[in-house]
């Protein structure tokens, strides 16, 4: 099997291949952290932190990069709203986003690196692009000379006539051409700044990542991430200057995510109709909003709806409802060897890396799921081997281990002793042909959730409903 992955740039899916053999840099556009994260933040990590979980699983040396943009003028104006400092805001609120993010299993980047602890890298790298003649001063802001970059464009794939057009919308009179962007902004009055070359001031949106991602990784990245709104002007212009700057290509491998909307317009927190992780856990577990994430090609937009997110929580009980009654098999288990599900499962895992090396395609990967549970449980109505069982829980958790998704599936021994309890009474009822008090339990064990089979003696016992496993 081979890995195929939709590069924006080349507009097509393309072999993966990484700069060195075995070992894969990856950088990912991380939050502004002037507020708590939101539904669209966490699609945006979870389906990166599936890609990394997997490149991992094929066994790649993975540097993940994530980046904090803690310089910013809507984190000015938060903090002057909350009497805060910019740097006491963004703590607080990096702080809260790994509480959001941990929640929902997504794994700590090897690095979050800070604007405000790279301002010397960045004002190296704008005072190469202007001794270059790439770059120009004007009145204290430092724009990239885009006429000089002739492949400006090649990402979004759109006419440089057409780009033009855009720009000129917001255009500043201080710039050569309408598509030239800001690399270091002259301060106003009160804003945070430092000192510069071209006096005081800051550094602007696109250069920050560049200087980020190539300081840690190098020059040429293999994988560049994130959300489709970022592909023009951020990722556009992060190609111009780094390329400008080293002269060799700045990534080899574009991935972005699909916006999560609502009622088909983009969940944003400017448009105000956004809903942040901390509200949606306050009803559905962590595990259910991830599930739901996943659903869709990490590429699709997706419409969000409590619904959706409820229909999904459905889904995910079939799978975690199923590793639980595997767990409750082994124990009544015969030590037998041999077992057709053997085969089965290597069918299944071969469809689940099928679908993972189409472009990630984790909908796919999750209905492979679903048909390995159903093939579990008619299993699980036959007599089985302790092995067979082994099989099937050891396949299933390590598939869903490669989506992040961890279950928590352990017999409560509580409910245990209940069960059991009751089966005893049953057994004993029927020893007495007390027929009817024995349907009794079985019926009133069905109602909580709790399915009693006959197997010749013996009595096995499996859950319906997942919500008993407490």
């Amino acid at each position: 099997m081979v890995l195929k992955i939709y590069n924006t740039q080349a507009r097509g899916k393309e072999v993966f291949t990484p700069l060195v053999e075995g070992k894969v840099g990856m950088y990912v556009c991380g939050v502004t952290p002037y507020d708590l994260s939101h539904i669209g933040h966490a699609r945006s990590y979870v389906a990166f932190d599936v890609i990394r979980r997997y490149l991992e699983y094929l066994g790649y040396d993975v540097t993940y990069l994530q980046n904090f943009t803690d310089v910013d003028d809507k984190i000015i104006a938060h903090a002057s709203e909350e009497g805060l400092s910019p740097s006491e805001l963004s703590k607080r609120n990096i702080e809260e986003y790994h509480r959001d993010m941990d929640a929902l299993g997504v794994k700590r980047a090897d690095s979050y690196p800070l604007v405000s602890e790279n301002i010397d890298g960045i004002i190296g790298v704008v005072k190469t692009l202007v001794e270059k003649g790439l770059a120009y001063e004007a009145s204290g802001d430092v724009y990239l000379d885009v006429s000089k970059k002739e492949d400006y464009g090649k990402l979004s794939g759109q006419p440089i006539d057409d780009l033009k057009a855009g720009a000129r919308v917001d255009v500043d009179e201080k710039k050569r051409s309408p598509l030239d962007f800001t690399l270091w902004k002259h301060a106003k009055e009160g804003e945070i700044s430092w000192q510069s070359p071209w006096g005081r001031g800051r550094p602007g949106w696109h250069i920050e990542c560049s200087v980020m991602s190539t300081g840690l990784l190098g020059p040429t990245l293999d994988i560049h991430g994130g959300g489709q709104d970022l592909i023009f002007p951020h990722h556009e212009n992060e190609i111009a200057q780094s390329e400008s700057y080293t002269g060799k290509e700045f990534a080899r491998f574009w991935l972005h995510n699909g916006l999560v909307t609502v009622d088909g317009q983009k969940m944003s927190k400017s448009l105000g109709n956004y809903t942040t992780i901390r509200e949606i856990l306050k009803s559905h577990s962590p595990l259910s909003l991830r599930f739901f994430l996943l659903s869709a090609h990490y590429r699709r937009p997706m419409d969000f709806t409590v619904r959706a997110l409820g229909d999904s929580a459905k889904g995910l009980s079939k799978i975690q409802n199923t590793i639980f009654n595997l767990k409750a098999a082994i124990n009544h288990a015969s030590e037998s060897s041999g077992s057709k599900f053997e085969s089965e499962a290597l069918a299944v895992k071969k469809d689940f890396h099928q679908a993972l090396e189409d472009d990630f395609n984790t909908p796919q990967a999750l209905a492979t799921l679903f048909r390995f549970t159903r093939e579990i449980n008619a299993y699980l109505s036959e007599t089985t081997g302790k092995s067979g069982i082994e099989t099937a829980l050891s396949t299933i958790i390590e598939l869903t281990g490669v989506l992040g998704l961890r279950f928590e599936t352990e017999l409560s021994e509580k409910l245990k002793a209940y069960v059991e309890g009751k089966i005893r009474l049953r057994s004993e009822l029927r020893r007495n042909k007390d027929y009817t008090g024995a349907d009794e339990i079985r019926l009133s064990l069905l109602e909580e959730g709790i399915l009693l089979e006959d197997k010749g003696e013996r009595t096995l016992w499996r859950l319906t409903d997942p919500d008993k496993q407490v």
